[in-house]
């Protein structure tokens, strides 16, 4: 699922209340971080404007305001000449009449313009400013007004937040708020503004920050509270009796000089681009990058390096970039000299793979966020709209870091862990404000270019990860898109007005632009887009409920909110030929299939035939690149009967058709049917309970999608558990393997979902999981793991963390029990143990368990075979060394020499003691016969097995059986014992494995 949402992601409106509570939820996240208390009131209106127009970036000797209000006349060329406000700033108040919207252009009188390279500023009520093309809502002179009763001073640090404007909002203990968003502060330093406030007779006061364009500084939503006098604002941090941060320096007007030596290196349709260090007074902070030429006109990037690395150019195109440098006062350098280039011819696109094939029970399987795991690429880094509410920024850890070429220079870690299956996140173009997990997808056809660089595609990730005998699993996505539709199939169009409240947010229409998450639109110069999906007009077939009309309520900042503003089910805005219209409300119920789950999760009608084709023909093209297999996200939120008729049906016969029968049979498909219950059958419900999914309808119903899936879950619910199939296929017959009879299996597979919720101990995971093995087509296909991207176990919402011996024990357990054993990133060292999973931009990255993982990975290391290493430096060399993962590359050893580990059935009859096994796997065809006794950490008793010599294969121990029993001392937690009988030939006992760790001994 969507795994990188706000925390509460299950929870759904009230009917009652789903058009005020989604839209104020959805906002939420926009409003980064608004004021925390409550504004009850519609901002008022008025028929007037001030703008104040920033001086240094032109240096002319006058200025002119040239403007026209909406739907009236442009005065007459070049305008009314504006006042001076301040240092820096010149300004004009402006009668709009009965308009609420204007545009304007500013001019020497001398024809010089600047006319927001040619869009003209569209501009909105109130108090406005414009510097260097970005439109703010602020005073940056502030009020000249001399305070009348007590007073207060407070310095505010912009080091942490970047903001080029910063906004006081505040009341007196016992007064209102001022209008949103506030006051503006007057530079003092440089890191530091300021501003004095009239507190009347109070003495004590509160305080919230902000960036005059929807971004706020709350303290976490309990405002600061300030006393009078002097007080300074850092980090959350607020000192009282302040003295004066500034009072040794003065402001920073100095611009840095305009950066030299840019050059530009042609590869291909790529272009590195380089220069020397700009100097200044203080500092350099950054450098911006503007870029001209090809189809997409101009586009500016900001970056803190002196080197830009850019990919994906238009073929045989001229471009031509100047660079400017930044300090921390937020002066802007002149430009420097143009530096042009041709590009060339592109690459020849990486050929098509061929999936592996093999059994995928002998492939363990490492599971990554590819956006997460190790930065190859920065220049596809983004960090979004959310970097700076997130607290990523400050961490200079954008969400969208991690690459496939970063992950191409790491497989070799991974196959020194000694896995041959990695599970990637989905890789399909996401659209929302916080993305980096896949789940969000929105243009199903097209992979997410924050994911691919130059030589480094999603093919070229495929073709190498196959050069090294890996798999790789795509994480795929039937049930929902995102909330902005999906590309090709739908895309909504939202009602999006730009005046003075919500000019921050909503971008210009241009037409011309196609957003792919990663290009900065050259006329809003935002990275992350929606001026093609937002309209005042209301579009035409619009099915929306009062499109447009103000819903009576207003977001935290007092901005007022309108219908169809944002996505919702209930709102009529998507087509309910195409989407569900209902949230959900019943995890058990029948309407988990039918409605949303969340806000960023687009219901698809999957029963529909022209979403099915949509969705069959985009995965088709994956199939088509050779992945290994599909991991299915939110599989219990598609019918069952839609899975066999429809999609599972088609990824076999793709496979079957590309790459042939024997492909298909083991191109491996595992889904996700949540289910956090203890119990065999979910809450009693068998449409809601994960073996469920393993088996084929068991009688025909109509051919009408809808109308089938309705019938077969009231027919399945009727028949409840009792009478559920029941299957062989996992244990053995006494001490016999016997062939599994997969005719009535669906094509999917499941994560062991009781398992991963009982790992809290070993034993618990291996006695619920065993009990639920009867009801499942084949459990010994099942996905094995402890915690992941969504959830520790007991749904703990946590990285697990029961200590390095639990960890050794829960490997050990799964390295030899039936299923596949999956490791989530970064749990070979407990990385992030204990740290909470996903808190959505309420907190960093950083902070939580999907953390970046490069820095432990950062070096060179050479993986001579799986498990081996053959040469490591920098600090993935530390990182092999630590003792799960010497742990887990023996683990790998053992059941990669032992057949019977990976794809043998398995019995605890004649067997005593706890986590205690045999296993058998045999195989005519190839003459593989397999037995082995397994006994994790506990002592055991095996009676009734067969007779014969055993070799041990961790200490190398060899023991006779003659009466067919044999007694296993108790090893130790995080140790076990694997006895294989030695029946000669190819199927010789390998006797003992590896060599000694921490654990295994």
């Amino acid at each position: 699922m969507d795994r990188a949402r706000p925390p509460g992601r299950r929870r759904r409106p009230r009917p009652l209340t789903a058009l005020l509570a989604a839209l104020l939820g959805l906002l939420a996240p926009l409003l980064s971080g608004a004021p925390a208390h409550a504004v009850t009131n519609a901002v008022a209106a008025t028929n007037t404007a001030t703008v104040f127009y920033y001086t240094p970036t032109r240096n002319w000797s006058s200025y002119y305001l040239h403007w026209a209000p909406s739907g009236g006349s442009w005065t007459t060329v070049p305008g009314t000449r504006m006042d001076s406000a301040c240092t820096d700033w010149v300004k004009l108040t402006v009668d709009l009449g009965s308009a609420t919207t204007w545009q304007a252009t500013f001019d020497n009188g001398s024809g010089t313009w600047d006319n927001n390279n040619g869009a003209n500023y569209q501009l909105g009520t109130g108090t406005i400013t414009v510097r260097d093309g970005v439109v703010a809502h602020s005073d940056p002179c502030g009020s000249t007004q001399p305070p009348a009763g007590n007073t207060a001073t407070v310095w505010y640090s912009t080091a942490t937040v970047g903001w080029p404007t910063v906004n006081l909002h505040w009341a007196p203990a016992g007064g209102s708020w001022t209008t949103v968003p506030g006051v503006g502060m007057d530079p003092a330093c440089i890191g530091w503004v300021k501003k004095t406030v009239d507190l009347g007779s109070a003495t004590t006061w509160q305080a919230t920050f902000n960036n005059g364009n929807g971004v706020w500084d709350n303290d976490n939503g309990a405002n600061y509270q300030l006393p009078q006098g002097n007080s300074k604002v850092k980090d959350h941090t607020v000192t009282a009796d302040a003295t004066d941060p500034c009072a040794a320096s003065a402001p920073d007007t100095t611009a840095p000089g305009a950066p030299t030596g840019v050059s530009a290196s042609v590869t291909d349709t790529s272009v590195v681009l380089t220069w020397n260090a700009a100097t200044d007074d203080v500092g350099v902070t950054g450098y911006q990058i503007t870029r001209t030429g090809g189809s997409g006109g101009t586009s500016v990037t900001n970056t803190s390096s002196t080197v830009l690395s850019v990919s994906g150019l238009e073929t045989r195109t001229s471009y031509c970039w100047t660079v400017k440098a930044l300090d921390s006062a937020g002066n802007l350098s002149a430009a420097s000299a143009s530096e042009c280039a041709i590009t060339g011819d592109a690459p020849p696109p990486a050929a098509s793979g061929t999936p592996l094939g093999g059994d995928p029970r002998k492939d363990p399987v490492y599971f990554v966020l590819t956006a997460r795991f190790y930065d190859g690429d920065s220049s596809n880094d983004r960090g979004g709209s959310q970097d700076v509410k997130s607290g990523n920024a400050a961490n200079n850890d954008p969400m969208f870091r991690g690459d496939f070429k970063g992950l191409i220079q790491k497989l070799d870690y991974i196959k020194a862990l000694g896995f041959s299956a990695v599970w990637i996140t989905p890789v399909v173009l996401n659209r929302s404000d916080y993305d980096y997990h896949g789940y969000h997808g929105w243009d199903f056809y097209r992979v997410d270019p924050r994911l691919e660089s130059a030589g480094a595609s999603y093919q070229d990730l495929i073709n190498a990860a196959h050069a090294k005998g890996m798999k790789i699993y795509q994480d795929v996505v039937y049930n929902h898109s995102s909330r902005w539709g999906a590309k090709g199939l739908f895309v909504p169009k939202v009602y999006g007005v730009r005046d003075s409240q919500w000019s921050w947010y909503y971008d210009r229409p241009n037409a011309d632009f196609d957003y792919d998450g990663l290009t900065v639109e050259p006329v809003s110069g935002k990275s992350y887009y929606n001026g093609d999906l937002w309209s005042t007009a209301e579009p035409s077939g619009n099915t929306c409920l009062n499109w447009g009309k103000p819903t009576g309520q207003y977001s935290p900042e007092g901005y007022t909110l309108y219908n169809c503003q944002w996505p919702s089910p209930t709102n009529k805005l998507f087509p309910a030929a195409l989407y569900h219209q209902c949230w959900l409300g019943n995890w058990e119920g029948e309407d988990s299939r039918s409605c949303w789950i969340h806000e960023d999760l687009a219901d698809f009608d999957t029963e529909n035939a022209t979403v099915q084709n949509y969705l069959i023909g985009a995965y088709d093209k994956y199939i088509d690149m050779g992945v290994d297999g599909f991991r299915i996200d939110t599989a219990v939120h598609v019918p069952r009967i839609t899975w066999n008729r429809r999609f599972l049906p088609a990824i076999h016969d793709e496979v079957t058709r590309r790459f042939g029968p024997d492909k298909a049979k083991n191109f491996f498909v595992f889904g996700e049917v949540a289910a956090f219950v203890n119990d065999k059958w979910n809450h009693g419900s068998v449409n809601h309970s994960a073996q469920f999914y393993t088996w084929k309808e068991r009688k025909d119903y109509t051919d009408d999608d809808v109308q089938a899936a309705l019938d077969q879950y009231t027919y399945e619910e009727n028949l409840g558990p009792a009478g559920q199939p029941a299957s062989a296929n996992a244990f053995l017959d006494g001490n016999s393997y016997h062939t599994p009879d997969h005719s009535r299996f669906s094509g999917m597979n499941i994560i062991d979902m009781r398992m991963h919720n009982n790992f809290s101990y070993a034993s618990n995971a291996f006695n619920n999981g065993k009990d639920s093995d009867d009801s499942t087509n084949d459990a010994t296909y099942n996905v094995v793991y402890v915690d992941s991207h969504d959830y520790g176990p007991n749904k703990s919402s946590t990285r697990y963390a029961g200590g390095t011996d639990a960890w050794a024990e829960n490997m050990s357990l799964m390295w030899t029990f039936r299923g596949i054993p999956t490791l989530y990133y970064g749990s070979e060292i407990e990385f992030q143990a204990g740290k909470r999973i996903d808190c959505g931009p309420t907190c960093p990255l950083a902070d939580t368990g999907r953390a970046y993982y490069g820095d432990k990975v950062a070096g060179e290391v050479t993986a001579s075979d799986f498990s081996e290493v053959s040469s490591a430096s920098g600090a993935v060399a530390t990182t092999l060394q630590q003792p799960l993962v010497k742990h887990l590359q023996r683990l790998n050893q053992i059941r990669r020499a032992v057949p019977a580990l990976q794809m043998g059935q398995y019995s605890t009859e004649g067997v005593s003691g706890d986590m205690a096994f045999k296993r058998r796997y045999t195989d005519a065809a190839t003459g593989v016969d397999s037995y082995a006794l397994v006994s994790v950490g506990n002592g055991a008793t095996f009676t009734g097995i067969l007779d014969g010599t055993y070799k041990e294969a961790v200490t190398g121990q060899s023991v006779t059986v003659t009466n067919g029993t044999l007694d296993v001392p108790a090893s130790g937690k995080g140790n076990l014992r694997v006895y294989v009988l030695d029946l000669g030939g190819s199927n010789a006992a390998p006797g003992k494995i590896g060599t000694d760790g921490p654990f295994l001994k």
